[in-house]
C-alpha cells in the first residue's frame, strides 16, 4: 500500500511538471482575451478622455452661470484634465500593488460621483472640488490601468492595439459634444451632468475586463515550485501514503461485526475531518494575508526603487528628456478644445460651426490619425521614434498658425491637421516601452502623463488670463506654440543622449534583423 501511495505521488509530481511545460505561452497575448482588452480600454477613452475633451461645452454654461472671469472658469475643467493625468504615479503604486481591474472599478465610481455631484454646484468653487479633484482622481484611476493593460497583453502590435484603443477619444469627443449640446439645451447643465454622471458609471464594467494576464501565469509558478521541490514532492507522497491507510482501515472495519464500533469510528471520523475543516480555513486566512502583505510591499518597493533607487528611471537620459516634452507640450493641444467655442463665436462663424463644429472636426480626424499612426509605428522598415518625431512638428506648427486663420474654412483645415497629428498619443506607450521595459511600463507612463497634467493644468487658465489682460487668444496660442517647439527640440536631442550601451543594443538589433 505504502508502494502504491508512492506511485501515485511520483505520478502526480508528472502530471504537474507537464502542465507547467504546457502552460508557458500565454494564449491569449495578441490574442483571444487581448481584443476585449482592447475594447475595454477604447471606452474608457471614449467615457474619460471623450467627455473631457468636450468640456468647452460646459464651460460656456458655467461663464453664463456663475458670472466669472474666463481665466478662474477655466480652472474647473484644468483641474479636471490636470489631475487626471497628475495622479499617474501614485496610480501606478495602486496597479503595482492591487492590479488594473481594481484600481479601474474604484475609479469608474469615482468620476460618475464627481459627475453628479457637480450638477448640485452653488458656485464655481464648489466645482473645483467636486469636477475638479473627485472626478479628475477618479478618471486617473480609470485612465492609467486601460493603457497599461494594453501594453501587458500585445507585443507584435502594440501601436495598433494602442491606437485602435485610443481612437475612443475622438469617438467620445464628437459624440459626447453632441450629447451634451442636446442635453444642456433641452434639460439644462445640471441635468445634463447628472445623465453623463450616470453614462460613466459604465466604467466600472469596463474596469471588470481588465482581466489580469498574471491570472493565467500564477498556477504554472505555483507549479514549478511544487514540482521542483522535492520535500513537497516528499510530503505529497505521505499525504497519499496516509489516505491509503485510512481507507484500509475504514474497509476493515466495515467488516467487522460489531456495529457499536462501526459507530464509534464514523464519529471519531466526523471530528477529526470537522478539526481538519477548521485548521484548513484558519490556513487559507493566513495564506490570504500574507499574499496580499507580500504583494502590497513587492508593489511598493517596485513602485519605490523606479523612483528613487539605484535603478531609478531618472537616470535613463532619453526618458528624462521625454519628460521635459511631455510638461511643455499638452498645454498646447488642450488649448483649442477649452477655447475654440469662443473663438468661433468671437470671429463670428457660429452658424457654420453649429453645422460642424470644428472640435468634431479634431475628433473625426483625430480616430484615423492614431490608426493611421499606429500602423505606421508597427511596419519593420519605420521608426515608431521618427512618426512620433514627425507627428509633433506638425502639431506644433497647427497651434502656431490657427490665430491666423479667420475664415471658417482655413479653421476647418487647421483643426484637421491638430486632429491627425494628435493621433502620436497612440505611439506615446510604445515609445516609452521602448525607452524603458514592460516591467516600468505602468510607473513610466505614469511619470509622463503627470507631466502631461501639470501642463494641461496650466496652460488653459494661462491662455484665459491672457484673453482677460489683451482681449486676444492670439498671443496665448503663440506662446504656447513656442513652448510647445521647445520641447520638441528635447526629443530631438535623442542621438545625444543615449548611452554608447543603448546605442550598442540599437545597432547589433538592426544588424540582427
Amino acid at each position: 500500500m505504502c508502494s502504491a501511495g508512492a506511485n501515485m505521488g511520483k505520478e502526480l509530481g508528472k502530471d504537474m511538471k507537464s502542465k507547467t511545460r504546457m502552460k508557458k505561452v500565454n494564449p491569449n497575448i495578441d490574442r483571444g482575451w487581448a481584443w476585449m482588452v482592447v475594447l475595454s480600454s477604447f471606452l474608457v477613452h471614449l467615457l474619460v478622455m471623450g467627455s473631457q475633451m468636450a468640456l468647452g461645452i460646459l464651460n460656456l454654461e458655467w461663464l453664463e452661470e456663475f458670472n466669472q472671469s474666463r481665466g478662474l472658469t477655466a480652472w474647473v475643467s484644468s483641474l479636471s484634465m490636470g489631475i487626471t493625468l497628475i495622479v499617474g504615479p501614485i496610480i501606478g503604486l495602486f496597479i503595482n500593488t492591487c492590479g488594473c481591474r481594481k484600481t479601474a472599478i474604484i475609479g469608474g465610481f469615482l468620476t460618475s460621483l464627481g459627475w453628479v455631484l457637480s450638477a448640485f454646484a452653488p458656485n464655481v468653487h464648489f466645482l473645483f472640488f467636486s469636477f475638479g479633484v473627485t472626478a479628475g482622481i477618479g478618471s486617473g484611476m480609470v485612465y492609467l490601468p486601460a493603457v497599461v493593460i494594453v501594453g501587458q497583453y500585445f507585443q507584435k502590435r502594440r501601436a495598433l492595439a494602442q491606437g485602435l484603443s485610443t481612437t475612443g477619444t475622438g469617438f467620445g469627443t464628437f459624440l459626447i459634444t453632441v450629447l451634451l449640446k442636446y442635453l444642456c439645451r433641452e434639460l439644462g447643465w445640471r441635468n445634463a451632468m447628472i445623465i453623463q454622471g450616470a453614462i460613466t458609471l459604465n466604467l466600472c464594467a469596463c474596469g471588470a475586463l481588465m482581466r489580469p494576464l498574471a491570472h493565467d501565469e500564477e498556477p504554472l509558478k505555483d507549479h514549478e515550485e511544487s514540482a521542483g521541490d522535492p520535500e513537497d514532492v516528499k510530503e505529497g507522497t505521505l499525504l497519499n501514503a496516509d489516505a491509503v491507510k485510512a481507507s484500509r482501515e475504514l474497509h476493515e472495519g466495515e467488516e467487522g461485526t460489531a456495529s457499536e464500533n462501526t459507530a464509534v469510528s464514523w464519529s471519531k471520523e466526523e471530528t477529526s475531518n470537522d478539526i481538519f475543516i477548521n485548521d484548513m480555513n484558519k490556513l487559507s486566512i493566513m495564506k490570504t494575508l500574507t499574499h496580499m502583505t507580500v504583494a502590497i510591499r513587492s508593489g511598493f518597493f517596485a513602485w519605490y526603487s523606479s523612483y528613487f533607487g539605484t535603478s531609478s528611471l531618472f537616470t535613463n537620459k532619453v526618458f528624462v528628456a521625454f519628460v521635459f516634452w511631455a510638461l511643455l507640450a499638452y498645454c498646447s493641444f488642450v488649448i483649442p478644445f477649452i477655447h475654440l467655442p469662443e473663438i468661433v463665436e468671437m470671429y463670428g462663424l457660429t452658424e457654420q460651426n453649429n453645422i460642424f463644429p470644428l472640435t468634431s472636426i479634431i475628433a473625426i480626424v483625430h480616430i484615423f490619425g492614431k490608426v493611421i499612426l499606429g500602423f505606421l509605428g508597427d511596419l519593420p522598415c519605420v521608426s515608431a521614434w521618427n512618426v512620433f518625431i514627425a507627428s509633433n512638428v506638425t502639431m506644433g506648427v497647427s497651434i502656431l498658425i490657427l490665430p491666423l486663420m479667420h475664415v471658417y474654412s482655413s479653421l476647418a483645415l487647421v483643426c484637421a491637421l491638430i486632429g491627425f497629428s494628435s493621433g502620436y498619443f497612440s505611439l506615446m506607450p510604445v515609445v516609452t516601452e521602448d525607452l524603458v521595459g514592460i516591467k516600468q511600463l505602468a510607473n513610466a507612463y505614469g511619470i509622463i502623463i503627470c507631466a502631461n497634467g501639470i501642463s494641461a493644468l496650466l496652460g488653459p487658465p494661462f491662455a484665459g488670463w491672457i484673453y482677460d489682460i489683451t482681449q486676444k487668444y492670439d498671443y496665448s496660442f503663440y506662446v504656447c506654440g513656442l513652448l510647445y517647439m521647445v520641447g520638441i527640440v528635447c526629443l530631438l536631442l535623442e542621438p545625444c543622449l543615449q548611452s554608447k550601451d543603448q546605442q550598442s543594443k540599437k545597432l547589433s538589433g538592426s544588424q540582427e534583423s
